[in-house]
């Protein structure tokens, strides 16, 4: 489903990204760990097409899209869905309105069956009956579902999370990992997620992948990063209050 191929990524003459190879495969939860600085949400935003790689290349189902023009990568986004770290809805819309967004922009279909996909998507993450209710209404983890409602509206093939369970507590962040799970089997979909949050990572992982400045030192599944020898990912999954010191290259 991904491949990304010797990336590196240059931001005001410092390197973000070293050589970074990865390869997510069709229906896995691939979850990206790391530091803050490290480069997690610069590989989500290369994914989508928001950032142009320095050098390498970014395949996403089997097409290459660093060279796309804008109207060729807006064809493979809507094969994508996005969950925003702070949720990112429209205040000034309903609920309802919110997830029936993309679907009103990108797609022709009637408005009756937009209506029943926002309710049938709203179901799916637990809100039933919440299309007319507003963003400032919400909780935060009720935020998160929305978002979630509204990314996986036109049945994408691939979703993607950056730091979904940020600022919940451990009650709704294990919500939001459920939901992860059960929306990678309800619509076929594959995941990749960005968090700092190991319990979450450990719970919803096929494979990890650990970036530090800038490069991917470790990818395992949850139990061969458990186990793992490299002593900054030791370091990092048991909380130590100390990694080593980055070579300061630039953060995006």
């Amino acid at each position: 489903m991904i491949k990304l191929v010797n990336v590196n990524m240059n931001f005001r003459g410092k390197q973000t990204l070293r050589d970074i190879n990865l390869t997510v495969k069709q229906g896995e939860i691939m979850v990206i760990i790391g530091p803050s600085g490290s480069g997690k949400s610069t590989l989500l935003r290369l994914i989508i097409g928001l950032l142009k790689p320095t050098s390498g290349e970014v395949w996403v189902s089997d097409r290459e899209i660093t060279r796309m023009t804008e109207d060729e990568l807006n064809k493979v986004r809507l094969e994508m869905g996005m969950v925003f770290q702070y949720s990112a809805l429209f205040d000034s819309m309903s609920v309802g309105e919110n997830v029936a967004f993309g679907l009103r922009q990108h797609t022709d279909m009637p408005e009756e069956e937009i209506l029943r996909t926002v309710r049938r998507k709203l179901r799916m993450v637990g809100l039933r009956g919440q299309e007319n209710a507003m963003p400032n209404e919400l909780s935060g983890g009720m935020k998160k579902r929305v978002s979630l409602a509204r990314a996986i509206a036109i049945n994408p093939h691939l979703v993607l999370y950056d730091e979904p369970t940020a600022g919940l507590d451990p009650i709704m962040s294990n919500t939001i990992d459920r939901l992860i799970v059960s929306t990678r089997r309800m619509i076929d979909a594959t995941s990749v997620v960005v968090t700092h949050d190991m319990s979450s990572a450990f719970r919803i992982a096929d494979r990890i992948a650990m970036i530090y400045d800038g490069s991917i030192i470790e990818i395992g599944t949850p139990d061969t990063i458990k186990q793992s020898e490299n002593p900054i990912v030791a370091k990092f999954i048991r909380g130590a209050s100390a990694l080593p010191e980055s070579k300061g290259r630039a953060k995006i």
